[in-house]
C-alpha cells in the first residue's frame, strides 16, 4: 500500500476509520435517548456484528496465510529442483573436464607439468565441491520428504 507524505498508508487509514466508527457508534448508542431495554438490545446487536466482522476477518487471515504457505512450498520445490538440474549438469561437465585434463596432461608438449598439475588440481577441487553442493541439495530433499510442513 501506498504512504502519503505523513507517514500514513491505506492499511492505516482503514484501520483508523473501522476502530472510528466502531466508537462513534457505540458512543451514539450510549448518548441516544433510549430506555435502557432498547440500549442493551442495541448494544447487543452491535456486539453481535462485532463478533461477525471479526470472525469473518480471521477466516480471511487464516485462508490467506494457508495460500500464501502452499505457494511458498511449491516455489521452494521448483527452485530446489532447479538446482539440483543445476548441479548434475556442472557435474557432468566437471567430469568431462577431468576426463579431458587427464588426456590434457599427458598430451600437452612443451607446458610444464607444474601447470598441468595445478590445472587437475583445480578441476578436482571443483568437482569436490559440485559433489558436495550435490549432497547438500540432496539432505534437503530428503529432509523436505521426511517433514513435509
Amino acid at each position: 500500500m501506498s504512504e502519503n507524505g505523513s507517514g500514513m498508508n491505506a492499511k492505516d487509514f482503514v484501520i483508523g476509520t473501522l476502530i472510528g466508527g466502531f466508537i462513534g457508534a457505540s458512543a451514539a448508542l450510549l448518548l441516544a435517548p433510549k430506555s435502557g431495554k432498547e440500549l442493551r438490545q442495541d448494544i447487543n446487536e452491535q456486539a453481535r456484528v462485532a463478533k461477525e466482522k471479526t470472525a469473518e476477518w480471521t477466516n480471511q487471515a487464516v485462508e490467506k496465510g494457508n495460500q500464501l504457505a502452499q505457494t511458498a512450498v511449491e516455489s521452494s520445490g521448483q527452485l530446489l529442483d532447479k538446482v539440483r538440474d543445476l548441479a548434475r549438469a556442472v557435474r557432468k561437465d566437471v567430469q568431462e573436464l577431468t576426463e579431458s585434463t587427464d588426456h590434457l596432461s599427458v598430451d600437452l608438449e612443451g607446458i610444464s607439468e607444474e601447470i598441468a598439475a595445478s590445472v587437475k588440481k583445480e578441476v578436482e577441487d571443483l568437482q569436490r565441491a559440485v559433489e558436495q553442493l550435490v549432497k547438500e541439495v540432496e539432505e534437503k530433499e530428503r529432509k523436505r520428504e521426511r517433514d513435509p510442513e
